[in-house]
């Protein structure tokens, strides 16, 4: 194998849209998505309304990767063998002895193995990895502040209300209906959020797709949003710089799920069809799916049995995932 990397080599290239395509003004979203959960916390569960007011400086606790210990309510960094580098329990860091006392003297986290291999969520920990949920990490240590401070234990209704701030504002139907207050706010002043692509990035993608090169767009933002997004960032006629778009994709299951676990839908008016489709025949808009289904599509767009594939996007999981279950 060549130690170069290039796009002309490539038959297909697929392109991930948050964060990839699409630059946000972190700043301005990472405090909207924080409001968006710690709003619904206090509006419809009840929680302390400090939780609504943020300082500046707490805002460095954000960064990807972390992994909150659901079982005793910590918040961990880890090194790429699975062992604590460092550790806090809500805000407040752990010292080295506290660090022993909870993972050992090897430090070690005892789900790393199941975290490292198949990236999934799990009822006992949950990872980090993206921008839209990553506030929610400073979110999760605050509310474990105010337990402490009420001498109350973590429990597993935490979470359970940390998982409903997420799908209130996230859910498939959330930005149709105009509920949460994540997509109300970017649909009403998306400049303040999204930064458009420089001409040169949509010119690109047209020489690409003009050279002969198959474009995918895979997000697992839903159809509406990413329309929205894409509007914005791209210009009104942004379905033909792709071949194959693909919303709700849901990735990294996308690349690792099997045709009958996460079948491909078609969508009507931005609401997915109940009838699962069995192949995909032809290019278009697609939502779900999975891989093995579109690779047969892409065997077929470019007359080769094994076309040479390339993901672009922004989360270590997905960039795993492909590599590991599909090759791309």
């Amino acid at each position: 194998m060549s130690d170069l990397f290039s796009l002309e080599e490539c038959d297909v290239i697929g392109f991930d849209l948050d964060h990839t395509l699409c630059r946000y003004h972190l700043k301005e979203t990472c405090m909207l998505i924080y409001e968006s959960f710690a709003r619904y916390l206090v509006e419809h569960k009840g929680y302390d309304k400090d939780l609504l007011h943020v300082t500046p400086d707490t805002w460095d606790f954000c960064f990807k990767g972390l992994v909150v210990d659901l079982e005793v309510g910590n918040l961990i960094k880890l090194a790429e063998d699975g062992s604590v580098l460092r550790a806090t329990h809500g805000t407040r860091n752990l010292s080295t002895e506290e660090i022993v006392k909870h993972y050992g003297p090897k430090r070690e986290w005892k789900h790393f193995n199941n975290l490292n291999t198949t990236f999934t969520r799990s009822a006992k920990y949950y990872f980090y990895d993206n921008y839209f949920d990553l506030p929610g990490a400073l979110l999760c240590a605050r509310v474990v502040d105010m337990l402490d401070k009420k001498g109350k234990e973590v429990t597993p209704d935490l979470w359970k209300d940390l998982v409903a701030a997420i799908d209130h504002n996230y859910n498939t139907s959330a930005f149709r209906e105009d509920s949460g207050w994540y997509f109300p706010s970017v649909k009403r002043d998306p400049d303040r959020y999204l930064q458009s692509c420089p001409k040169s990035v949509c010119q690109w993608l047209r020489n690409l797709k003009d050279s002969g090169k198959v474009l995918l767009l895979i997000t697992s933002s839903h159809s509406d949003y990413c329309k929205l997004v894409c509007e914005h960032i791209l210009g009104k006629e942004f379905e033909d710089l792709f071949d194959v778009i693909i919303t709700n994709a849901l990735k990294p299951g996308f690349f690792s799920l099997l045709p009958q676990q996460r079948p491909f839908r078609t969508l009507v008016s931005d609401v997915e069809s109940e009838v699962e489709l069995s192949c995909l025949e032809k290019c278009g808009w697609f939502s779900q799916g999975n891989w093995l289904h579109l690779n047969d599509l892409l065997k077929s767009l470019t007359s080769k049995q094994q076309p040479r594939c390339v993901c672009v996007c922004v989360c270590v999981c997905v960039c795993v995932s492909s590599l590991e279950y599909a090759n791309f």
